[in-house]
């Protein structure tokens, strides 16, 4: 079942002093890693979400602390709208002391309480349908962020046909931004998003708004049906990347680049309640400036050695004594 809604352009709220905080604290570490990674203090590579803010943090209400969440390459928003650790985030990023996962895991590979996110495409769906198939009936549900390019992954249909047999609690939200990489979704998906849905008689639900009450609006019947019937939803964000692919390879052309700009929910907003507006920019300019600050001026996270090495030649010997391999 295919479900479109248009977004009635008269009726959009302001958003709250809290949604604004979420949404431009994201926006400012975005940017504040670009920054980074111009100056080489940053190692790796590393792909923001600038321009796709606001959808982690619409749904970021309609998730439980029940709930999993599982991101992809471009998950740093997911993170910060999910947990307010900005300080463990930039340290894993960095590589340094209280990072979330020891400084190994870097920009892309989190996992800190019930999210994890992966650099792999299509990876995390087959991994958030086992999930869900252990959530079933309790209430909570697992939710995988992908993009258009991860629909080109034989995985991603794989997952969507057992969701959709075993009627799992799975929400799948697709960041449609346009473009896998280089490559414009018009060169790479035949069909429609909704129309593959469809085939496995998953419900879809297309959202072309970037106002977080109205998304949640939309959203909050879907995300609750998810739960207690249960059953697989895809909810498929027509949304655009305003930044680069990675640190700053970009293949658009500038039309096409300020084609992206107009439709930014930042500038909309910025318009509609300008001093509001500005009053919370500075103080989240201003709370990512003391960030990279006091995060850059940590020692570099030390390498935690693997649990069971010290372990290891006992179990070894032990395994040599009763004949068994290690």
């Amino acid at each position: 079942m295919i479900v479109t809604a248009a977004s009635p352009q008269s009726l959009r709220p302001p958003p709250s002093d809290q949604d604004l905080r979420s949404l431009l604290l994201i926006r400012h570490f975005e940017l504040a890693l670009l920054r980074l990674f111009e100056q080489g203090a940053v190692s790796g590579t590393t792909h923001t979400c600038l321009g796709q803010e606001y959808v982690p943090v619409a749904l970021a209400p309609l998730l439980l602390d029940e709930d999993f969440v599982f991101s992809n390459h471009r998950g740093h928003g997911h993170f910060l709208a999910r947990h307010a650790e900005p300080y463990g985030l930039l340290a894993e990023i960095m590589g340094r002391e209280g990072a979330l996962c020891g400084g190994v895991g870097g920009s892309q590979h989190i996992y800190h309480r019930r999210f994890l996110s992966t650099g792999v495409q299509g990876e995390s769906l087959p991994v958030a349908t086992g999930v869900a198939l252990k959530l079933a009936g309790s209430g909570a549900l697992a939710c995988a962020y992908v993009g258009d390019g991860t629909w080109g992954e034989g995985a991603v249909y794989e997952a969507l046909n057992m969701a959709a047999l075993w009627r799992l609690p799975l929400l799948v939200v697709v960041e449609h931004n346009g473009i896998a990489q280089s490559t414009p979704t018009s060169a790479q998906l035949a069909g429609t998003i909704g129309a593959r849905a469809a085939a496995f008689g998953v419900r879809h639900h297309r959202i072309t708004s970037t106002d977080v009450e109205e998304i949640r609006a939309e959203l909050a019947p879907l995300v609750a049906a998810v739960r207690a019937e249960p059953a697989p939803l895809v909810a498929e964000f027509v949304t655009h990347r305003i930044g680069p692919h990675s640190k700053g390879d970009d293949t658009r052309s500038p039309a096409e680049i300020e084609r992206a700009r107009r439709s930014d929910w930042h500038a909309r907003y910025a318009a509609a309640d300008p001093e509001r507006f500005a009053r919370i920019d500075q103080e989240q300019r201003a709370f990512v400036d003391r960030l990279v600050a006091e995060v850059a001026a940590r020692p570099l996270a030390a390498p935690a050695a693997p649990p069971a090495l010290a372990e290891e030649p006992d179990r070894i010997a032990a395994a040599g004594a009763t004949g068994r391999r290690p």
